[in-house]
């Protein structure tokens, strides 16, 4: 019982804080003006094309740190908190969107691999609870679901699995790229750094947290 009470307690506060650092770490950050004077955009683009990319478009997206890339339309989307911003913390993101884009150019096996099961994990997403909870409704009957249930929570716990590694590249490509072809100082590196290092802690704090939940799932089958 105390155990599936720390679990749960652990799973509401551990996203809070990691979301609240990537927030403080961006906001630190996106009041610093990188020394070159470019923008998101302007990088991306740069990005794009010294990978051969140029057929990629760019485009802007409303919202705060709601940038991705979006590989079917061939499109990387920055925020209003991106796009046209001359900050570091900006440019970090933005070069880390693009990471994507030459991950998916380059088959790179862990985003090929998530790619694969995405259709089958969001059926898993959306209706494993359904499945565990008529599981215990009808346990006389059709036990089997509970485990049903908890084998497609399974699924997004390795889709999960899959995400950090291509997530961890991303900002790793990112950071070489800006430091290697000079679109950053010396000085600016270490601050992007810490953007998409707050950023990453978020992947890191969701896989653990649903790995709580599969924890407590099991437990309770113990029950």
């Amino acid at each position: 019982m105390m155990l599936d009470i720390l679990l749960l307690v652990l799973m509401l506060v551990l996203p809070l804080i990691a979301q609240a650092a990537v927030t403080g770490t961006f906001n630190k950050y996106s009041k610093v003006r990188n020394s070159r004077g470019l923008t998101a955009d302007q990088v991306a683009r740069m990005i794009l094309d010294s990978n051969g990319l140029s057929h990629i478009r760019i485009e802007h997206t409303p919202g705060k740190l709601s940038d991705h890339f979006s590989p079917k339309e061939d499109v990387v989307r920055l925020s209003d908190s991106v796009y046209g911003q001359t900050s570091v913390a900006a440019i970090g993101v933005a070069a880390h969107e693009c990471g994507h884009a030459c991950q998916h150019a380059e088959n790179y096996t862990p985003i090929v691999l998530r790619s694969a099961i995405v259709p089958a994990v969001n059926i898993c997403s959306r209706l494993w609870y359904m499945a565990f909870v008529l599981g215990i409704v009808l346990f006389d009957t059709l036990p089997f679901l509970i485990y049903v249930g908890i084998a497609m929570f399974g699924a997004v716990v390795l889709f999960q699995l899959v995400t950090l590694p291509t997530e961890l590249n991303a900002s790793r490509r990112a950071l070489q790229t800006l430091e290697n072809d000079g679109i950053l100082e010396m000085s600016e590196v270490p601050m992007a750094r810490k953007v998409l290092t707050a950023a990453a802690m978020t992947y890191v704090t969701a896989l653990v947290t649903s790995i709580m939940q599969l924890v407590r799932l099991l437990l309770r089958t113990r029950k």
